[in-house]
């Protein structure tokens, strides 16, 4: 039933683990406090506010993984990257979510 109402809205299966093993960044878009709380392994955190500010210090010719607490941050966030021309850009949902979905 998933894979049916993923082919219906356009959702496909992403493999996080081989994207960051072939050098996808992460960013974290929460506050600082909820990112010293816990983070994925190697995320950048770049508040969702200052994110704009923050481009330069993203690799434009790498895939990006954005996320956050339950993935409304880094729906946003990949809106952003979008805009600004990154081309690879994956919505990796909540941290704790996908920190499973690496290991």
């Amino acid at each position: 039933m998933l894979g049916f109402l993923k082919n219906i809205f356009g959702g496909k299966s992403v493999d996080y683990a081989e994207l960051v093993k072939n050098g996808a960044q992460i960013i974290d878009v929460r506050t600082p406090a909820e990112f010293n709380g816990g983070h994925v392994k190697g995320a950048k955190n770049f508040p969702l506010q200052s994110l704009s500010q923050n481009l330069g210090k993203i690799n434009k010719n790498k895939p990006v993984i954005t996320c956050c607490a339950s993935g409304a941050r880094s729906a946003a966030a990949k809106s952003i990257l979008q805009n600004s021309g990154f081309t690879e850009v994956y919505n990796g949902g909540g941290w704790m979510s996908l920190k499973n979905k690496l290991s």
